[in-house]
């Protein structure tokens, strides 16, 4: 291909890519019409018919893709028929709505976008015109341009491949190969296989509910149990304050127990939790009803499940809802199963296919039946507000310059802690009731397959939504709790498709022996554990399955890497036993008259030092293996993502040492002043940062963001992959370190003489 050729298939690309549509085909016209630039031509094509429909252009989208199902190539050929399929039916809802009135298509993630109109409320209809959001393959990788978009059932069984996918880089000297991993990810469509569901279906054998009831029991005690220490500190510490000034008496209130109040007040939420978070998701969320007709607009099955489940169950429907979302989300809340809201995203409606839709509503139906949507109800009223407020002072802040701005920041942060904290109350059975509404919804629906498709759709949808936005939006966070699929494990997830399979990537889901020690701070259990659940469901039923997640192989882990691993924290019980031997010894010295410490062991408080000073040598130990030295010679690059990533043996502790070109994202101003939303936007995917400042750096890391740079640091395979930063460099040479080593050599100090302190003084 002639040079003058490449640079304006790169350069119409990347206006592709950057929706600047108009310049793309300005690009892209000329080496498509010219049959001598061969490959180039056909990219050239595939990357017009995207710019076209993106542009409101359908009929020569649809022109061109006809003249692409006479390919010769068989990828470009396929493509165009689910393309030409996609765009026909686009263009039939289109003539379709003429007559209707205007329904206002929701295209992002914004609180402000306008209002649906009252008539739009009675029977819109599916948004046609808008093509922001929407595109001709279906499902497109996070390396694409938009989200994935409704995919339709194949009229004929799709060849199985070893990706189940056309991705171009399934081989080297395919379709794509020649231009290179850029235009790649542009076009890597997910083929899938679309695997049959069930005709006729035995039930599952009857589950044992009372774990899940103990635990939402559980729930509702931690975030009681939480919220009484908030209320008890300040209260304690205003008495404090006030018996120490002058003319000053303490209130006898503030002496009082909050227990009872507290309890009262949290029933009474409770109760009226339903129209409370109606009241909240419609002001600040821009949350409207969803009649049934509108959605079955978009799946009919889901209706006919629905209606069908709360018939066998006696139930009223639950009320429906839509949220102006891009990002693809479902949740539930209420109290009783009569005042159950079921809220879907305008992006999952679109980006699913009829029977995903279907059975990711029966999940929520699951929710409604094992009764956790009560407490999770409450939960999501109680951080919501905390939420509202971290972000009301995170937009005051930034509105403030000078000395006064580090005070709301600090405030922000002390917030954002406060949420964080609520929000923790709740993540074990946010991660243990979604197995179960997984294994309901299968049941209700006899789809397992469909389940598996919907939930990485999400995690597709997701990514798109927040390289589109270029941060994590504050609705995705404050909203993350409840739904089906996590915004953090949806990053790598949801990009990494055109260069790995997605069976390669959940291996470590599904099959590391240690990976549930992982998902203790996530709100979310793994992905690849819940697809092969839904898998053994599938083969139980004498079903294809739509992923081949291997559920019988077992892997083999080193136990001392795991144990280094987790050294800081398996101090903790090390340290009450070395506190249980300094006892006995003391014991024995004094029944001995040898030695006489009663005033220091007979205060029990010498048992935090014996755990402090063990986890100080459990962070010492693990350091130097946890933060080796980078070496340029053995430094892995952006091309050796995906096997890192692939690597079902993998654990934190192997901190390999890589450096990634890409760009940063991420909030700005204070609300990410935590640095708690870095993410690299690389070649591969997004991958997601750890970062700690180091006072009296010069350049701060939300300098850098929205800009190109080379991160140096350590990669870790978790439950979320993610590298700790060593230095973010700009290329124009600013440089920021991020001094993970020093912090914990830091932190390792500071326990260790707090430790020593209280074990010699008690």
């Amino acid at each position: 291909m002639p040079s003058h050729a490449e640079s304006s298939l790169e350069a119409g690309l990347v206006a592709l890519k950057q929706g600047n549509y108009q310049t793309a085909i300005a690009q892209l016209e000329p080496i498509a019409s010219n049959q001598e630039n061969g490959t180039a031509s056909l990219q050239a094509q595939v990357g017009l018919v995207m710019a076209y429909a993106r542009s409101g252009e359908a009929p020569k989208a649809i022109a061109l893709c006809q003249n692409l199902t006479g390919s010769n190539h068989l990828q470009v050929q396929e493509w165009a028929k689910r393309a030409l399929e996609h765009l026909t039916k686009r263009k039939q809802r289109s003539q379709e709505s003429k007559s209707e009135t205007g329904f206002v298509a929701f295209d992002n993630s914004r609180p402000d976008s306008p209002p649906v109109s009252a008539a739009s409320q009675e029977k819109p209809k599916p948004p046609v015109n808008e093509t922001k959001n929407h595109d001709i393959s279906p499902t497109v990788p996070s390396g694409s341009l938009k989200a994935p978009v409704k995919s339709q059932k194949p009229k004929e069984t799709i060849p199985e491949t070893k990706n189940h996918d056309i991705s171009p880089t399934a081989s080297l000297s395919g379709f794509m190969g020649s231009v290179g991993r850029t235009q790649a990810k542009l076009f890597g469509v997910i083929y899938w296989r679309q695997a049959k569901r069930a005709k006729a279906w035995q039930p599952l054998r009857k589950l044992n509910l009372m774990p899940l009831r103990l635990l939402a029991a559980g729930t509702f005690i931690a975030l009681f149990w939480v919220i009484r220490e908030m209320l008890k500190l300040p209260m304690e510490l205003t008495n404090q304050i006030l018996v120490k000034l002058p003319f000053l008496e303490p209130l006898q209130l503030l002496y009082r127990d909050p227990t009872p109040l507290l309890l009262l007040v949290l029933a009474i939420l409770v109760g009226v939790s339903p129209w409370l978070l109606d009241w909240l998701l419609a002001n600040f969320y821009g949350q409207r009803q969803l009649s049934k007709d509108v959605l079955n607009n978009y799946s009919r099955e889901a209706v006919r499940v629905l209606q069908r489940s709360c018939q066998q169950r006696g139930w009223q429907l639950p009320k429906l809802r839509i949220l102006p979302m891009a990002a693809p989300m479902i949740l539930t809340y209420g109290n009783l199963p009569r005042n159950a809201r079921i809220v879907v995203s305008q992006g999952l409606l679109e980006q699913l296919a009829d029977d995903e839709i279907a059975t990711i509503y029966a999940t929520q139906l699951g929710h409604i039946a094992h009764w956790d949507f009560v407490v999770m109800s409450l939960v999501l009223l109680v951080t919501l507000t905390i939420y509202g407020l971290y972000q009301q002072v995170s937009k005051w802040g930034n509105n403030i310059s000078g000395i006064w701005r580090w005070p709301v920041t600090i405030l922000a942060s002390l917030v954002y802690g406060v949420w964080c904290l609520l929000t923790g109350t709740a993540l074990w059975l946010s991660r243990l009731r979604l197995y179960y509404s997984d294994r309901l919804a299968a049941e209700i629906t006899g789809n397992p397959n469909a389940l598996i498709r919907a939930l990485i759709k999400i995690a597709i949808g997701i990514a798109a939504d927040i390289e589109k936005q270029e941060q994590t939006s504050w609705q995705l966070e404050s909203l993350n709790l409840l739904t089906p699929v996590g915004h953090q494990q949806s990053l790598s997830l949801g990009t990494i498709a055109s260069h790995l399979s997605f069976e390669s990537f959940l291996m470590w889901d599904a099959l590391n022996p240690y990976r549930r020690w992982f998902t203790i701070n996530n709100s979310h259990p793994l992905v690849g554990d819940r697809i092969k659940r839904l898998c053994q469901i599938a083969r139980h039923w004498h079903l294809e399955t739509e992923l081949n997640l291997i559920s019988e192989q077992s892997l083999k882990v080193k136990r001392q890497s795991f144990l280094l691993q987790i050294a800081p924290w398996l101090g903790i019980p090390l340290g009450f036993l070395f506190a249980g031997v300094i006892w006995l010894t003391w014991q024995i010295a004094f029944a001995l008259k040898f030695l006489n410490l009663k005033w220091i062991y007979e205060d029990w408080s010498f048992i935090t030092g014996c755990l402090l000073i063990s986890f100080s040598i459990g962070t010492v130990m693990r350091m130097n293996s946890f933060f080796p030295d980078i070496k340029p010679a053995t430094v892995q690059t952006d091309d050796c993502l995906p096997s890192l990533l692939s690597d079902p043996s993998a654990l934190p502790i192997d901190s390999i040492s890589v450096c990634l070109v890409g760009k940063l994202i991420g909030r700005q101003g204070i609300s990410n002043c935590l640095a708690q939303d870095l993410i690299l936007q690389s070649s591969t995917g997004l991958v997601k940062l750890h970062h700690i400042s180091w006072l009296g750096q010069s350049v701060n890391h939300q300098d850098l963001i929205g800009r190109q740079i080379t991160v140096t640091g350590w990669f870790r395979r978790g439950a979320t992959p993610w590298i700790d930063i060593q230095t973010l460099q700009t290329q124009s040479g600013k440089t920021i370190n991020s001094p993970h080593p020093i912090w914990s050599t830091v932190l390792a100090v500071a326990a260790q003489a707090w430790g020593a302190y209280i074990f010699l003084t008690g």
